[in-house]
């Protein structure tokens, strides 16, 4: 059976996890970040694909800063460390693609 799920249905982070809906095997956030807003660092056990479909983000991935604005999408390898804020003056708005059915995170610094 196909699933249709709004948006707006999602809990307040935009945190989609695939093990909670037929068990796919894939996890997403979308993202709405104001400008100076992001997440810790921190790494996952698998590889996180980023679409920056508008805005401006500046990530740290592993020993690299990289300035990302929309129109673009970012890898970053399992287990290493990242993070991103958004480095602009309008929001900042991305999908975050969890390659497992459960998001499960490993932060490395204060949120």
């Amino acid at each position: 059976m196909t699933t249709v799920i709004a948006l707006d249905a999602l809990n307040p982070e935009g945190t989609f996890e695939g093990y909670l809906r037929e068990n796919v095997g894939v996890s997403f956030i979308v993202v709405n970040a104001l400008p100076g807003h992001g997440p810790a660092l921190h790494q996952h056990e698998y590889a996180e694909v980023f679409i920056v479909q508008e805005g401006h983000a500046r990530f740290t991935a592993g020993n690299e800063t990289l300035e990302v604005p929309g129109g673009h999408i970012v890898v970053v390898p399992s287990h290493t460390p990242h993070k991103f804020v958004n480095a602009g003056i309008g929001d900042l708005r991305m999908v975050n693609i969890h390659t497992a059915g459960q998001i499960k995170t490993e932060w490395l610094e204060e949120r």
